[in-house]
């Protein structure tokens, strides 16, 4: 099969399995609470208010799947979507900014990292980074943890559409010279936009990738 043929079964694959049913299964708050190691996990992390749940509902063609706000820190626990019984999304709470007390956010923070580090059926971390921002500090730390645990993840820029080109490659260059740097990093960076759907069909196709056959 030619890498043009390749690149769209891959597509289509990804186009057919998120149009399938997906529902939530539960919010977990601590590892005891998990539900069981039956499925591979593509697991969506990022800082308060970068889009996770805005992208998860544009990927699945929903519109209330995961929850949205303006409001940073709203998702305080791990979401877990179950999608066609082939594949759990963990919707992950956002680090580096919440209106919550240290302890609260200290509570997050372990619980996210012990998942990280010890769920055997995490196939891959989808690091979102907003485009307009590019990697940040607390971004860095998290991937160094991941780098050290050896937890494969991919970087997604989101909000594409709020950049023009010129400024959206420049984002583009300074996080592939950042990744270099980073062991566990996926080589793809996946550039994405929940309003106009650019790079949705690219990051479905990658993720049916790791689903169960």
């Amino acid at each position: 099969m030619s890498e043009a043929s390749q690149d769209h079964a891959d597509l289509e694959a990804g186009r057919v399995l998120f149009a399938r049913q997906i529902d939530f299964v539960l919010g977990v708050t601590s590892l005891d609470a998990l539900p069981k190691p039956d499925l591979p996990e593509v697991a969506f992390a990022g800082r308060s208010n970068v889009g996770k749940s805005s992208l998860i509902n544009a990927l699945t063609n929903r519109k209330t799947l995961a929850r949205t706000s303006n409001t940073p820190g709203r998702t305080r626990e791990l979401n877990y979507f179950n999608l066609d019984n082939r594949l759990h999304l963990v919707d992950l709470p956002g680090y580096g900014y919440a209106r919550v007390s240290r302890s609260q956010v200290q509570n997050w923070t372990r619980l996210m990292s012990d998942y990280l580090r010890g769920r055997a059926v995490l196939r891959r971390v989808c690091l979102l980074i907003d485009a307009r921002r590019g990697i940040g500090k607390s971004d860095v730390e998290v991937m160094s943890s991941l780098d050290e645990a050896a937890v494969s993840y991919q970087v997604v820029l989101t909000k594409a559409d709020k950049l023009k080109p010129p400024a959206l490659a420049k984002t583009l260059e300074r996080v592939k010279q950042d990744l270099r740097k980073h062991v566990a990093a996926h080589p793809d960076i996946l550039v994405t936009s929940s309003v106009k759907g650019q790079g949705l069909p690219e990051l479905r196709a990658a993720l049916a990738t790791l689903a169960k056959s």
